[in-house]
C-alpha cells in the first residue's frame, strides 16, 4: 500500500499537464523604458514640433558669448602683468618655442627662403634615413628616404619639415610627461583610479576643441601647436606605459622581491625593461596622435603642411589640397612603419624575427652609415645644391594642376551622379532627421535621453546626462548642437551598417580578414583632415562631404571591433549551431552576433567618437553646427566667445554620447519576465501531493 502511494505521488509529480497554457513573456524594465522615449520623442514632435526650440539667429551672441568676449580682452590687455601669466605660462610658452624653434631650425628653412636651415635637405634626408635603420630596419629606412626626396619632388620638402618638426617636438616633450605618469600608474592603483577618468576625458574631445582655449591662454603659433599636441598625444602614451608595467606576471614580481630588490630596483631591472615593447607602441600610437594634431593646429597658425591644407580648402583649390593631403599621408605612413619597426625590435629574443644580418655586422654597418651621414650633413651645410631642394626637379605644380583637371572632368561629367546622389542623401534623410532634431522641444529631448540613460546606467548616468544637456542650453548654442547631432547620428548608423556587415565577414572568413585588415590599419594612421580633401573634389563644399568624410574615417575602427568580437566567439557554439541545421544567415542572426553583443557597443561607441571628430572638424568645407562656430571664432574676434562656447558645448555633446554609447555597450543583457497563471490541471507541489 505504501509503495503504490509512493508511485502514484510520483506519477502526479512528473507527469505533464495535458493542456499547458502557455507562460507569457513580460517586457524588461529596459525595453519599457527606451519604448518609453521613442514614444514620448514622437508625441512630443507631432504636438510640439516648432515650439521651445531654443533656436538663435546663426550671427546673435548671448550674454556669455559677450562676456567670454570680454574675458578675451581682459586676457590680452593683463598678459604682461597678471602673475599667472608672467610666471607660469608665459615662461611655459617661452621655454616650448624654445624647442620647437631649435628643431625648425635644424630642419626646416624659411618659405620664403631668406633663411636656411641648419641641415639642408640631403643632410636631412640622409639623417632620418639613418635613424629609421638604427631604431627599426633597412626597409623602414628605404622607405623614410624615398618619402622624403618625394616631399621634395612635391615641392612641399619645407612644409614637410615643419611638420616633422613640430611632431618630433611634441612627441618629445609627451614621453617627458607621459612615461613617467605611466610608470606611476602602473605602480600605483590610487594614482591609476584618479587619472583614468582624466585621460578619459582627454581622448573624448575632438582635437578641434583644444585650440581655442590653448590660443587664448598661449596665444597663436608653433608653442600652443605643440602645447595642443602634448595634451592629445599624452593619453596613449600614458596607457600604454601603465599597462605595460601591469602586465608584467605576478610570479615574476614575487620573484624579483624574493631576491630583496627595493621598488626603484624591481622598476628600472624589471618592470621597465620588460614593458619595453608596450611602452614603444604607446610611442606609436602618440606620434600618430601627434602629427593629426599639429596638421589641425593650422587653424591657430603652426607652420607646416597643415596650412597648405587650409589655404587650400578655403579657397576650395582642390589640387594644392590633394598634393598637400599626399605629403601627410606619406609621413603619416613612415611614422608609423618606423614606431612599428621599432616595437618589433623591443621584444625579446626569443620572440623577435630573426635577422639577417649578424649583430656585430649589423653595428659596423651602422657605424660606416653614420659616417657617411656625417658627411652629407657637412655637403648640406657648404652646397647651395644640398641645402635646399632644387627648383628644377619639382613636380609639385604638375601634381596639383593634374588633379585639378581630374576634379573638373569629375565634377563636369559626374555632376549628376554626385549630385544626385548627395541631394538624395540630403534631402530624404539627413534634412529630415535634422528637423526632427531641431525643431522637438528641448524638454522633450532631455526627456528622451534621461530615460534611454537610466535604462542603460541607472541615476548617475541620467544625472550626467541632463548636466550635459543643461550645460548646452546654458552655453546658448541648442540648435547648433542638435544640427551636430544629427549629422553624427546619421553617420555612425552609416558606420555600423559598414561595421557589422565587413565585420562579421571578416570574422567568418580569415582569407578576407587578411586582406581587409592592413587596409583598415593604413586608414587609422591618416590624420582627420585628409579624408575631407577627396571628398571635397567630388560633393564640393557642404555639410555631406563631411558626412561622407566621418563614415570612412571611422569605419575602420567599427569594422575592426566587430571583426574582433565575431572572431572571439566560441567554435564549439558555432559548430553546435551549424550541427542543429542552422543556415549561416541563422548563425550570424541567432549566435555571433548575439554573443557579441558587447562588440556591437563598443563599435557604436567609438564610431560616434570617431565620427562627431570629423564632422566638427568638417566645418572647413561647409559643414555648419557648432564646428563653423569654433572656426568662426578663429576667424572674427567678435565671435571668440562664441567659438569658445562651442568648443564647449562639443565637449559636454561628446561626453554625453560616449557615456550613454559605453553603458550600452557594458550593460547586462535585458531579461523577460515571465508570469504564468495557475489552472486546473497544474501539476501540485510534492507537499500538496
Amino acid at each position: 500500500m505504501s509503495a503504490t502511494l509512493t508511485e502514484a505521488k510520483e506519477t502526479v509529480r512528473t507527469e505533464p499537464s495535458p493542456n499547458p497554457e502557455p507562460r507569457r513573456r513580460r517586457p524588461s524594465r529596459r525595453v519599457v523604458l527606451l519604448g518609453s522615449a521613442a514614444l514620448t520623442w514622437l508625441l512630443g514632435f507631432l504636438f510640439l514640433h516648432g515650439t521651445a526650440t531654443l533656436a538663435l539667429p546663426t550671427s546673435e551672441l548671448t550674454d556669455l558669448h559677450r562676456t567670454l568676449n570680454h574675458f578675451n580682452s581682459w586676457v590680452a590687455s593683463n598678459r604682461t602683468d597678471n602673475p599667472v601669466f608672467l610666471y607660469l605660462l608665459s615662461p611655459l610658452r617661452t621655454g616650448v618655442d624654445a624647442v620647437a624653434n631649435a628643431f625648425t631650425t635644424i630642419f626646416a628653412a624659411s618659405t620664403t627662403g631668406l633663411r636656411l636651415p641648419e641641415i639642408g635637405w640631403l643632410g636631412t634626408v640622409a639623417l632620418l634615413g639613418w635613424i629609421a635603420w638604427a631604431v627599426g630596419n633597412a626597409r623602414v629606412a628605404l622607405l623614410t628616404v624615398a618619402v622624403f626626396v618625394f616631399f621634395g619632388l612635391q615641392g612641399l620638402f619645407v612644409e614637410a619639415a615643419y611638420t616633422f618638426a613640430l611632431v618630433l617636438t611634441a612627441v618629445l616633450l609627451s614621453l617627458c610627461v607621459g612615461i613617467p605618469l605611466g610608470v606611476l600608474a602602473g605602480v600605483s592603483s590610487r594614482f591609476q583610479k584618479a587619472v583614468t577618468p582624466v585621460l578619459d576625458f582627454m581622448q573624448i574631445l575632438p582635437s578641434f576643441v583644444y585650440l581655442a582655449p590653448l590660443a587664448l591662454v598661449f596665444l597663436i603659433g608653433p608653442a600652443s601647436a605643440v602645447i595642443a599636441t602634448v595634451i592629445y598625444a599624452a593619453p596613449p602614451i600614458i596607457r600604454l606605459t601603465a599597462h605595460g608595467i601591469r602586465g608584467i606576471p605576478e610570479n615574476t614580481r614575487e620573484a624579483s622581491d624574493s631576491l630583496g630588490t627595493t621598488g626603484l630596483q624591481r622598476l628600472f631591472t624589471l618592470q621597465i625593461p620588460m614593458a619595453k615593447r608596450t611602452i614603444v607602441m604607446g610611442i606609436n600610437q602618440g606620434t600618430m596622435a601627434a602629427l593629426s594634431m599639429v596638421t589641425i593646429a593650422a587653424l591657430i597658425a603652426a607652420p607646416g603642411l597643415g596650412q597648405v591644407v587650409v589655404r587650400a580648402l578655403q579657397s576650395l583649390d582642390v589640387g594644392t589640397a590633394v598634393n598637400a593631403g599626399l605629403s601627410i599621408v606619406l609621413m603619416a605612413i613612415v611614422l608609423d612603419r618606423v614606431t612599428t619597426a621599432a616595437s618589433e625590435r623591443a621584444k625579446p629574443k626569443t620572440q623577435r624575427r630573426q635577422s639577417k644580418l649578424p649583430r656585430r655586422l649589423r653595428t659596423i654597418l651602422l657605424a660606416a652609415g653614420f659616417a657617411i651621414v656625417l658627411v652629407l650633413i657637412q655637403l648640406s651645410r657648404t652646397v647651395l645644391w644640398a641645402a635646399q631642394f632644387p627648383q628644377e626637379v619639382n613636380f609639385g605644380p604638375d601634381i596639383v594642376n593634374g588633379v585639378a583637371g581630374a576634379s573638373d572632368w569629375l565634377q563636369t561629367h559626374l555632376s549628376l551622379l554626385t549630385e544626385t546622389f548627395r541631394e538624395g542623401m540630403t534631402v530624404s534623410l539627413l534634412n529630415p532627421f535634422q528637423t526632427v532634431l531641431t525643431d522637438t522641444p528641448f524638454f522633450i529631448i532631455f526627456a528622451v535621453l534621461a530615460l534611454a540613460a537610466y535604462a542603460f546606467g541607472g541615476w548617475k548616468l541620467t544625472a550626467l546626462v541632463l548636466g550635459c544637456l543643461a550645460a548646452i542650453v546654458y552655453l546658448g548654442l541648442w540648435g547648433d548642437a542638435m544640427a551636430t547631432l544629427a549629422s553624427t547620428l546619421v553617420a555612425t548608423v552609416i558606420v555600423m551598417l559598414l561595421g557589422v556587415v565587413f565585420g562579421v565577414a571578416m570574422g567568418r572568413s580569415k582569407r578576407l580578414d587578411n586582406f581587409l585588415r592592413p587596409i583598415l590599419d593604413a586608414g587609422q594612421t591618416l590624420p582627420s583632415f585628409v579624408y575631407l580633401v577627396p571628398f571635397l573634389g567630388l560633393f564640393g563644399a557642404t555639410r555631406f562631404t563631411a558626412i561622407v568624410a566621418g563614415v570612412i574615417y571611422a569605419a575602420p575602427a567599427a569594422i575592426k571591433i566587430m571583426a574582433d568580437g565575431i572572431t572571439g566567439v566560441s567554435p564549439t557554439v558555432v559548430e553546435a549551431a551549424v550541427s542543429s541545421g542552422s543556415t549561416p544567415w541563422q548563425v550570424i542572426t541567432k549566435v555571433q552576433l548575439p554573443m557579441a553583443r558587447k562588440s556591437l557597443g563598443l563599435a557604436a561607441n567609438q564610431g560616434l567618437i570617431y565620427v562627431l571628430a570629423m564632422v566638427v572638424v568638417g566645418a572647413l568645407v561647409g559643414a555648419g553646427g557648432l564646428g563653423y562656430d569654433v572656426v568662426g571664432g578663429f576667424v572674427q574676434s567678435s565671435l571668440f566667445g562664441k567659438g569658445l562656447a562651442a568648443g564647449l558645448a562639443i565637449v559636454f555633446l561628446g561626453i554625453l554620447l560616449d557615456r550613454i554609447t559605453q553603458a550600452a555597450a557594458f550593460a547586462a543583457p535585458a531579461r523577460s519576465h515571465r508570469t504564468a497563471k495557475p489552472t486546473p490541471n497544474s501539476v501540485p507541489t510534492t507537499k500538496e501531493a
